[in-house]
């Protein structure tokens, strides 16, 4: 469709468009060249390849550093900038009602496929072996999902004890909870909230120049997570779990070109399209098997392919904790798989009533890995259907290789849920996206010559 133009101002200045960077200088050539150096290391020097661990583990640790700062500033601003708590009500009813049916979709298929494909039966328990290291995770995972079993005990943990506490842990939750209320205070307050607004973003802006800068040793972190995972759980002593593994993926992959494509295309934008916008930070989650170390570059990515800022500041953190949709899938499988492999035959009834659960057990979810363990064996406390908790040993072998399935697939999932409630809002930018998919930071008015400069710094255009 063209774009009417106003001649009574002045043109838009006609931009260059800038040089295309040496290869070498690709952040997504970069992340891959580490991912693949890291396998190999872990493959051919496993000993040097689990040294290798704490490069990747450094790199999460800065990402966790800046992330929940970047949350709470960006919901804050996302909501008093609206000025309008009836949109920025109608914004998160409509997030909140995506999210809840996608992830019971993702829950579904994970139960259907675990169903038909059964990959927990035959499996030799006796063959893995359980160390009293993995003993002591299981007891740690079940300490923790303890604490989560109760629903009462789940909504009371949203709400933190004091605010600092809630800065310093690990959940997202009550930071998300402070941040709203937050926001809202603040557009109470009107026009004297305005200085209050303006300097949050400027932090704002500032936070995500703290993010520009540890991307640079992203491969690092990268090549130190993938090393020391193929080090550790070398791919011989998991034959018995391969099953597994590959309904996992298989089941990811019919959600995203099946679901969430159906979703896009309903929604009149292209998923591939999408899918190599963001592809720098799909390998980024890749490298690191946490969505969290993408979740500031994903949201300035957003704005740039033509979400509203106010969409993408709610939408996206809500996401990371209620819309976890690769997480879903693993927890509905895992459960099916643990009750396979003990030889626990399930009823429809019964696999309802855990699907029940789950939509509400993993809202409580990190979106760090590890956070699925607590949840399942929350999970499988509170479902009181017989299945042991020590079933968890079965799994730990081989959770670092399906965190990194689960957590692509929430960052991609949450994207496609940006845009399909910016559109929604009728708070898409049409040319944006033309721009951002066409790969040129630049996009031409249609019918006219003169380009429109989109930004080649992600996050600065608006």
């Amino acid at each position: 469709m063209a774009v009417p133009l106003d001649y009574s101002s002045a043109p838009p200045a006609v931009t260059s468009i800038p040089p295309k960077k040496p290869i070498y200088k690709n952040l997504t050539f970069q992340v891959l060249t580490a991912i693949t150096i890291g396998a190999l290391i872990g493959v051919f020097s496993p000993r040097v390849g689990v040294a290798l661990g704490p490069l990747g583990d450094g790199f999460i640790r800065l990402v966790k550093m800046v992330v929940t700062p970047i949350i709470f500033l960006t919901v804050v601003v996302g909501i008093a900038s609206m000025g309008n708590l009836k949109k920025a009500g109608r914004v998160g009813l409509k997030a909140i009602g995506y999210f809840e049916i996608v992830t019971t979709i993702a829950l579904a298929i994970g139960l259907l496929v675990a169903n038909v494909a059964r990959p927990g039966s035959g499996i030799d328990r006796n063959a893995v072996k359980v160390t009293q290291e993995t003993t002591q995770q299981v007891a740690k995972y079940q300490a923790a999902g303890e604490q989560q079993k109760d629903f009462a005990q789940v909504v009371l943990h949203i709400i933190p004890n004091n605010v600092f506490a809630a800065f310093a842990g690990e959940d997202i939750l009550p930071v998300l909870f402070f941040a709203v209320l937050f926001g809202v205070a603040v557009a109470g307050l009107g026009e004297r909230g305005r200085p209050i607004v303006a300097g949050m973003e400027r932090l704002t802006e500032a936070m995500f120049r703290v993010v520009s800068i540890i991307m640079r040793v992203a491969p690092l972190g990268a090549l130190g997570a993938i090393a020391f995972t193929v080090g550790k759980f070398g791919a011989g002593a998991l034959v018995s779990l391969l099953k597994l593994m590959g309904c996992v993926y298989l089941t990811m992959g019919i959600f995203i070109f099946v679901v969430l494509g159906s979703i896009c295309w309903m929604c009149g934008f292209s998923l591939w399209r999408y899918l190599v916008f963001i592809r720098e930070e799909i390998l980024l989650v890749l490298g690191t098997s946490s969505s969290e170390s993408a979740l500031p570059r994903m949201m300035e990515k957003m704005e740039v392919i033509g979400c509203g800022r106010d969409v993408v500041r709610m939408v996206i953190p809500a996401g990371y904790s209620f819309n976890l949709d690769g997480t879903s899938i693993y927890l509905s499988m895992a459960m099916l798989f643990i009750a396979q492999a003990f030889g626990i035959n399930m009823s429809l009834g019964q696999q309802l009533y855990v699907l029940a659960i789950l939509m509400l057990t993993s809202k409580g979810a990190a979106a760090v890995t590890g956070g699925g363990f607590i949840t399942l064996a929350a999970t499988i406390s509170a479902t009181k259907t017989g299945l042991p908790v020590e079933g968890l040993a079965l799994l730990i072998g081989v959770d670092r290789f399906m965190s990194e399935a689960r957590a692509i697939t929430n960052l991609i999932g949450n994207g496609v849920a940006a845009i399909v409630v910016s559109k929604w809002e009728g708070d898409f930018d049409q040319t944006k996206y033309l721009a951002a998919i066409s790969g040129r930071p630049e996009a031409t008015l249609a019918g006219v010559g003169l380009p429109v400069e989109v930004g080649a710094d992600l996050g600065r255009s608006r």
